[in-house]
């Protein structure tokens, strides 16, 4: 049997582990802080669900004065439309009969999804689909030096545009980009670019989509964008601490663990291993920051335990039993490997929420 749901009034560190847990003033302060900015930036903000999959969550980050949430799947996507949510943009290319069955079903009872595409076969399977049907709205994925999916130039884009315009049950929304951070100068070009050539051909941009939550707070550097989506900054994480993006007081999530042995004097073993903490380097020689132990090392995870290297910890070290909090490298694949996200105010339980769309991977 799975373990006892936390109470409120509880305290976290009465708990057992290994277990997440929100702060639940840092969650509201990161929703805060990026609004703020984006209102002042004259911005639309989208936030990306796929951090948190939770929908009382996002319905914090609307309620702030988000405007539209973005999903990366069709099943997340269809999980966020259950729980009352309208105005969401897929950016994933979608393949696929199955796929785009569920797509049109999506698109039947909700009035804002949108979803992008990056070639003529994404577009072509789309209108093949969606013909004589509910039209669908598509922006055009920009590859603006992130290196992952997106047409290549302003002119491919151009071309793809026009393409999806010409689709029958097809609606040309704008493009769409995920860059690399602190590349706005670059995307800026990429899409004054494509804008001009876009109109000249007749068209309009209603949305101009630019995302990434590393360097969100220059978002302002890229005039061409109507809106901006981020998913990490929600909660926040080691990555995030070390592009700049935030401090260590900003991490609203937490791994709870418990130190089950010490074999060695500079050895400690915790119950949190890659099934909880995942194996998501990013980039990091090691598995996550101890709170506490700020000079321990995560040096291994195996699926169950996580090998610390105290050698370098100067006076008290962690004891058998004892429980100690890891900020994660990466917190969004966190997120995925729980039922349920445990929040708290100054250590003592305030819900229990279910991770809705966990496991929501096409």
């Amino acid at each position: 049997m799975y373990p006892t749901i936390a109470k409120p009034g509880e305290s976290i560190f009465d708990l057992s582990t290994p277990l997440p847990v929100i702060d639940e003033a840092r969650l509201a302060a990161n929703i805060a802080r990026v609004q703020s900015y984006m209102d002042a930036s004259g911005l639309k903000f989208r936030p990306h669900i796929k951090t948190h999959k939770i929908p009382s969550v996002a319905r914090l980050q609307v309620e702030a004065g988000a405007e539209g949430i973005n999903c990366q799947k069709i099943t997340e996507a269809e999980v966020f439309a259950d729980a009352g949510f309208d105005d969401i943009l897929i950016t994933y290319n979608i393949l696929g009969p199955e796929k785009l069955d569920r797509l049109a079903a999506l698109n039947a009872r909700i009035s804002g999804l949108k979803v992008v595409a990056d070639s003529a076969v994404t577009i072509a399977g789309l209108a093949s689909r969606f013909a004589n049907e509910k039209p669908l709205t598509v922006l055009v994925e920009c590859d603006t030096g992130g290196g992952r999916c997106g047409v290549q130039t302003p002119q491919e884009a151009a071309e793809l545009a026009a393409m999806i315009a010409a689709g029958n049950g097809l609606d040309f929304g704008g493009l769409m980009t995920y860059p690399r951070a602190k590349s706005e100068a670059a995307v800026e070009a990429f899409f004054s670019a494509t804008i001009a050539l876009v109109v000249k051909n007749g068209l309009t941009c209603a949305i101009v989509s630019n995302g990434g939550t590393p360097s969100l707070f220059d978002a302002h550097l890229v005039p061409s964008a109507t809106e901006h989506r981020a998913g990490t900054y929600v909660y926040n994480d080691r990555s995030m601490i070390r592009a700049g993006h935030c401090g260590l007081d900003d991490c609203a999530m937490h791994i709870l663990a418990t130190v089950v042995s010490r074999p060695t004097a500079d050895r400690a073993i915790i119950d949190t291993g890659s099934k909880a903490l995942a194996s998501d380097l990013l980039g990091f020689a090691d598995h996550g920051l101890i709170v506490e132990y700020p000079d321990a090392v995560i040096a291994g995870l195996s699926e169950e335990h996580g090998t610390v290297d105290l050698s370098k910890c100067a006076g008290r070290r962690p004891q058998i039993g004892e429980k100690i909090r890891i900020v994660p490298n990466h917190t969004c694949v966190v997120s995925n490997l729980f039922d349920a996200m445990t929040f708290h105010r100054d250590g003592v339980v305030t819900r229990v929420e279910t991770v809705a769309a966990r496991g929501r991977v096409w």
